[in-house]
C-alpha cells in the first residue's frame, strides 16, 4: 500500500472551535485513502516554517504529500519538496481564509468531496515560479496593497473571515499616500525603467479573491504573467476597479502586462515593505529579483482543474491504485 503525509496546519482559518472539529473528524478519512491505496499519517505544525522542515526530511518511500491549510501552508510545502534531492508527488486541501489556491482547482469547502476530487483526479506536469530560486505557486507581489495578506492578524481571520482583509485593506487605501518605486526591469528581450506602486507575477487565474483575474491561462504553457502599475492617486485606483468589471485586465490604464517565461526586476529605491508570496512575508536586503519557470513539478490534481487549467492533461496510469483495483503493497 502507498504511502500518504497529510501536513495540517492548524491555525489556518477557521475558529478554534471548528478546528478541533475537524481534526477529530480526520481518522475517518482513513477509508477514504485505503480506497485509493494509501497509508496515511497525518503530521501537525506546530510553527511558521514546520511544513517546509517536515516535507524536506521526509524519506524517499513516501509516494504523497497533501498540505492542509492557507495558501501560505502550501507554499511552505513546495518549498521543502524543493530542497528535496527527490520531488515527492504534491497536493493541496484548502483550510485557510481566502483559499485562493484551492478555489482555482474546483475545491470547495467540504473537506471530504475535497480529498476524494483530488485522490480520484489526475497527476500533472505543472509550472513553478521562481523568485531568486524561492518557489510561489500563484502569486508573487510588491507595492500597493501587497502587504494585506501578511499583514491581517491571525486573531482578526478567525472572528471575521476574508472581511479582515477588506478592514486592512480600506485602512490602506485611505493614506495619504501610495509610494513609488522607481524600477528597471527586463523581460522578453525588452528594458523598461519607471515609477510603479505595486506589481503582481503570477501564474494563476485566480488572485486575491477575484476568480478569472486573467483569461484563458494554463499552468504547464512555461510561462507566467507580469503586471505593472503606476497608478497613485485614489481617483486612478477607483477608476481601474470600475474598468475591472467591464474589461480585461491588462487593457486598463495604468497597467502594464506582459507573458513570460523570465523577468529581471532592479529596484532604485528600498522597498518599504517586503514581497508577498503566496500570501506571505519575503523579506531579503538584495534589490535585484529574477523570476522564471520550473517545468514538469508534479501534483495530483481534481480532474476538473486538469481539464481546465493544462494544456496536456494529466496521467491517470501513474495512479495505480483505483477502487476496486489491487493494491501495491
Amino acid at each position: 500500500m502507498r504511502k500518504a503525509i497529510l501536513i495540517y496546519n492548524p491555525h489556518s482559518g477557521l475558529s478554534t472551535k471548528k478546528r478541533k472539529k475537524q481534526m477529530t473528524e480526520f481518522t475517518k478519512y482513513n477509508d477514504l485513502f485505503r480506497k485509493y491505496g494509501y497509508r496515511v499519517e497525518i503530521y501537525k505544525t506546530k510553527y511558521h516554517g514546520h511544513a517546509r522542515e517536515i516535507v524536506k526530511n521526509l524519506p524517499n518511500d513516501i509516494d504523497l504529500v497533501i498540505s492542509v491549510g492557507g495558501d501560505g501552508t502550501f507554499n511552505e510545502a513546495m518549498t521543502g519538496n524543493f530542497e528535496r534531492d527527490k520531488r515527492i508527488l504534491i497536493s493541496h486541501l484548502p483550510y485557510g481564509t481566502t483559499n485562493d489556491i484551492g478555489t482555482m482547482y474546483g475545491l470547495g469547502k467540504n473537506f471530504y468531496r475535497n480529498l476524494d476530487m483530488i485522490l480520484s483526479g489526475s497527476i500533472v506536469n505543472t509550472d513553478i515560479c521562481m523568485l531568486n530560486g524561492h518557489p510561489f505557486i500563484y502569486v508573487a507581489g510588491f507595492g500597493k496593497f501587497m502587504n494585506i495578506a501578511y499583514e491581517t492578524s491571525r486573531k482578526m481571520k478567525r472572528k471575521i473571515g476574508r472581511f479582515a482583509y477588506l478592514v486592512l485593506g480600506v485602512k490602506d487605501f485611505f493614506r495619504q499616500k501610495t509610494p513609488s518605486y522607481e524600477v528597471t526591469y527586463e523581460v522578453n528581450g525588452e528594458k523598461y525603467h519607471g515609477l510603479y506602486t505595486f506589481a503582481l507575477i503570477s501564474n494563476a487565474n485566480r488572485i486575491a479573491g477575484i476568480n478569472n483575474f486573467y483569461k484563458n491561462i494554463k499552468l504547464d504553457d512555461s510561462k507566467f504573467e507580469v503586471l505593472f502599475s503606476n497608478l497613485q492617486t485614489k481617483k486612478d485606483i477607483v477608476r481601474s476597479l470600475i474598468y475591472l468589471k467591464t474589461s480585461d485586465i491588462t487593457k486598463v490604464p495604468g497597467f502594464y502586462f506582459h507573458r513570460t517565461d523570465h523577468i529581471t526586476i532592479i529596484f532604485h529605491d528600498k522597498l518599504k515593505k517586503p514581497w508577498c508570496l503566496d500570501g506571505e512575508e519575503y523579506d531579503t536586503t538584495t534589490n535585484r529579483f529574477e523570476i522564471r519557470v520550473v517545468k514538469n513539478v508534479k501534483m495530483l490534481l481534481p480532474q476538473k482543474a486538469v481539464n481546465n487549467l493544462f494544456i496536456t492533461g494529466g496521467d491517470t496510469d501513474e495512479l495505480s491504485v483505483r477502487d476496486g483495483e489491487n493494491h501495491r503493497e
